[in-house]
C-alpha cells in the first residue's frame, strides 16, 4: 500500500427537480474531458490509497498534507489551519456471548463503557430487557442516528445494540452529530452480517457482554484552506467547501467532492475572475461538522458576507447513487441547473425551498448564508468497501465536476 501510495501520489503531483434528466450535450468529449476525467480518477486514487480518513489520526494528517500540497501546486494561496478536539481513541468494542464475539463501533456522541463492559439480557426495544436490539437501516445511518435519539435516552435500558443495515453488507456507522456534547447509553454499532446470530439471542434469551472502552484525548485535526484571489478582491468572495474526513476509505462517499474541489480550483486559478475564491476542505464531518463549525466561529460574518457558498457534498458521482440539489434561492439553483445541463449531468431531486439541507450545507443555512449544494447517496456509504473504482461511476463524476467548475465560474464572475 505504501508502494502504491507513493506511485499514485507522485503521478498526481506531476499532473499539476424530483425526477429532473437533465440530457447530455450533444458533442463527443474533447482532449480537455479527457484530460479532467484523468485528474479526477487520480485524486479519488491516491484519496483511498492513503487509507481510513477518520478525523485526527495519522491518515487524516497525511491527507491534510497532500491536498495542501495540490493545492498549491495548482496555484492557490495555502493556509493549513489546526482545530483541537478532544479525540476518541477506542480501546476495545465488542458484543460476546457464549464464546463468540463480533467487533463493534459505539456511536462517537454517547457514553462508553469500562474496560469489563456491561451484562445483561439482549431484547427488543420495550421487551424490559436491559441491552435493546435496534437496526438501523440507510435513511436512519444518514440521518445520523436521529430514530433512535429517544431511546438513547431511556433511563430503563444500559446499553442498545444497533445492527447496521445500510446498502451493502457490513459495518456502516452513523456520524456523531452531538460529539460535543455526548448524550444516552452507549451504543455499539455492528456489521448486518451478525444480524441472525444477534436476533437468535434475542429469542434465547440470551444475555451478552457489552464493551465499548474508550477513552477521549486531546489532540488537534486540520482543515485545509486555499485562496485564489480575483482580480476584484473588495467585492465578496465565494467559497467553496467539502469535507475531506469519514469513517473508511470514502472512495465515493467523499472523494467525489474532494475530485470537484480540485477542478474547480484549476479553473479558477487559469481564469483568475473578479471575485476572489476562497476553498476549504474540513476534517471533522463525521464527528457533528466539527472543522467547519471551528471554522464558522473564527470567521463568522462570512456565513453571509459571502457573495455564495459551494457546497461539494457527499456521494457526488458514487456508482448505483441518486443526486440532489440543495440550494437557498431560486437563482442560484437556475445557475447551478443550466451548469449541470451543459455538463449532461443528472439530478433526481431538488429539495424544496427553505428545507434545512443536509451535509455541511446545513450549517450555511442556519446561519442565513446564500448557499448552493450537490450531494448524493449511494450503496457504498459509510461502508467499508466504498472503494474504487467499483464505488463510483467515473463518467457521471466528471460531469458533475464540470458542472460544478461552470457554476462556480458563473458565481466568481457575476
Amino acid at each position: 500500500r505504501r508502494v502504491l501510495f507513493r506511485s499514485g501520489f507522485l503521478r498526481l503531483m506531476a499532473t499539476g427537480v424530483t425526477g429532473l434528466l437533465i440530457p447530455a450535450r450533444g458533442v463527443a468529449a474533447d482532449a480537455d474531458d479527457d484530460a479532467r476525467r484523468e485528474r479526477v480518477a487520480d485524486v479519488i486514487r491516491v484519496y483511498q490509497l492513503q487509507g481510513g480518513h477518520r478525523t485526527a489520526t495519522e491518515v487524516d494528517q497525511t491527507s491534510g498534507q497532500w491536498l495542501a500540497a495540490l493545492a498549491a501546486r495548482i496555484g492557490a494561496e495555502v493556509t493549513p489551519h489546526a482545530f483541537p478536539l478532544d479525540k476518541v481513541e477506542l480501546q476495545a468494542c465488542y458484543i460476546e456471548s457464549g464464546g463468540a464475539r463480533r467487533e463493534a463501533l459505539p456511536f462517537f456522541d454517547g457514553a462508553f463503557t469500562g474496560p469489563d463492559g456491561l451484562v445483561g439480557a439482549l431484547g427488543l426495544p420495550g421487551s424490559g430487557a436491559p441491552i435493546a436490539l435496534v437496526t438501523l437501516d440507510q435513511a436512519a445511518i444518514s440521518s445520523e442516528g436521529q430514530s433512535i435519539a429517544s431511546l438513547r435516552r431511556s433511563t430503563s435500558l444500559r446499553a442498545i445494540v444497533a445492527i447496521t443495515d445500510g446498502g451493502l453488507p457490513g459495518l456502516c456507522p452513523s456520524n456523531a452529530r452531538e460529539y460535543l456534547q455526548p448524550y444516552g447509553v452507549p451504543v455499539l454499532q455492528v456489521s448486518s452480517t451478525a444480524g441472525d446470530w444477534l436476533r437468535a439471542l434475542v429469542e434465547q434469551g440470551g444475555a451478552v457482554r457489552v464493551v465499548a472502552h474508550a477513552a477521549r484525548r486531546q489532540t488537534r485535526a486540520d482543515n485545509i484552506l486555499a485562496t485564489v484571489r480575483g482580480r476584484r478582491p473588495e467585492r465578496a468572495p465565494v467559497v467553496v467547501m467539502t469535507p475531506r474526513s469519514g469513517w473508511w476509505q470514502c472512495a465515493s462517499e467523499r472523494g467525489g467532492g474532494l475530485a470537484c474541489w480540485t477542478e474547480i480550483m484549476r479553473a479558477v486559478a487559469d481564469v483568475r475572475p473578479e471575485r476572489t475564491v476562497r476553498f476549504l476542505a474540513s476534517s471533522g464531518h463525521e464527528l457533528g461538522h466539527l472543522g467547519l463549525d471551528t471554522f464558522l466561529h473564527e470567521e463568522p460574518a462570512l456565513i453571509t458576507a459571502a457573495a455564495a457558498w459551494v457546497h461539494l457534498g457527499a456521494n457526488i458521482g458514487a456508482a448505483g447513487g441518486r443526486m440532489r440539489l440543495q440550494a437557498s434561492a431560486d437563482d442560484i439553483e437556475a445557475l447551478a441547473v443550466t451548469a449541470l445541463q451543459t455538463a449532461g449531468a443528472r439530478i433526481d431531486d431538488r429539495i424544496p425551498r427553505g428545507t434545512v439541507p443536509a451535509g455541511e450545507a446545513r450549517n450555511i443555512h442556519v446561519g442565513g448564508g446564500r448557499y448552493v449544494s450537490m450531494l448524493g447517496n449511494g450503496p457504498h456509504f459509510h461502508n467499508p468497501d466504498d472503494l474504487w473504482p467499483a464505488a463510483v461511476d467515473l463518467e457521471a463524476l466528471t460531469r458533475y465536476a464540470a458542472a460544478a467548475v461552470e457554476l462556480t465560474l458563473r458565481l466568481a464572475r457575476a
